[in-house]
């Protein structure tokens, strides 16, 4: 059975199964097939075969004499499977490591998911005692991160103006205060080529952000950081800012997104 989304052919079943699989993999704790159906609005009918599908394919991992469920271990294997086939990182990770070295700060590559940027690679200065290192599967949001805030301003007007809007959907009243600070992003990206996240993200981490796109037209965001006290605005913007983006420009001529200089 299918329906119609968007102009395109959408298999329900598969829609509803990896509905569940991400509920899951949010939650803090294993969750039921009532939940799931309360979240979902998927039958819970419905729900119990899925989830017994999904267990049996490895991809759901039930707990003992419950109904309740966590991610299964076909996951993680995908999921090495994807890290395996990521050309950009191999690529970018060189670069990238002596961009954390230089400013004695921790690095993170990240994707966008739906309104989030799922950290899938970090670094960190060997020297560091102290550092923001996030661990792989980190999420970060669009609005208030470097990284976000970059991947967002170098989106294809089309693409940008389609999350703008989902952003606006999602924050409710809160989006006339998260609009500004948004188009401002845009805006320092468009002069600067960087984006910038001082205090926002977290209260206590600076960081700079720009937008990377890989050879099969991919986004990415890279965030250079670490505690505000190390890494005073100002050393960001005159020390760190410039190496940044010679990083940024290298890793793209050496991906072949752009042409270098």
């Amino acid at each position: 059975m299918t329906d119609a989304v968007g102009g395109k052919e959408e298999v329900t079943a598969l829609g509803r199964g990896l509905a569940l699989l991400k509920v899951i993999g949010m939650a803090a704790a294993p969750v039921s097939n009532r939940e799931l159906a309360d979240t979902t609005g998927i039958p819970k009918a419905t729900v119990s075969r899925l989830t017994a599908t999904l267990v049996s394919a490895g991809y759901l991992r039930q707990a003992v004499d419950s109904e309740r469920f966590s991610l299964g271990p076909a996951l993680l294997d995908m999921s090495s499977r994807y890290l395996r086939q990521f050309d950009l990182r191999a690529v970018a990770r060189p670069h990238l490591a002596e961009l954390s070295e230089f400013a004695g700060a921790s690095v993170h590559v990240a994707v966008r998911d739906e309104l989030d940027m799922l950290v899938i690679d970090s670094l960190r200065p060997r020297s560091a005692l102290i550092s923001s290192r996030l661990e792989i599967g980190t999420r970060l949001t669009v609005v208030t991160s470097a990284a976000g805030r970059a991947c967002l301003a170098a989106l294809p007007a089309a693409e940008q103006a389609a999350l703008l809007e989902r952003i606006r959907e999602e924050s409710g009243e809160d989006w006339p205060s998260i609009e500004p600070r948004l188009m401002a992003g845009i805006d320092e990206y468009t002069r600067l080529g960087y984006c910038s996240s001082f205090g926002e993200w977290h209260p206590h981490i600076h960081a700079l952000g720009f937008a990377l796109k890989g050879p099969h037209g991919e986004h990415y965001g890279v965030s250079c950081g670490g505690p505000a006290y190390l890494l005073p605005k100002e050393m960001m913007l005159t020390q760190v800012a410039p190496r940044l983006l010679e990083v940024a420009r290298r890793i793209s001529a050496e991906t072949g997104t752009i042409n270098p200089d």
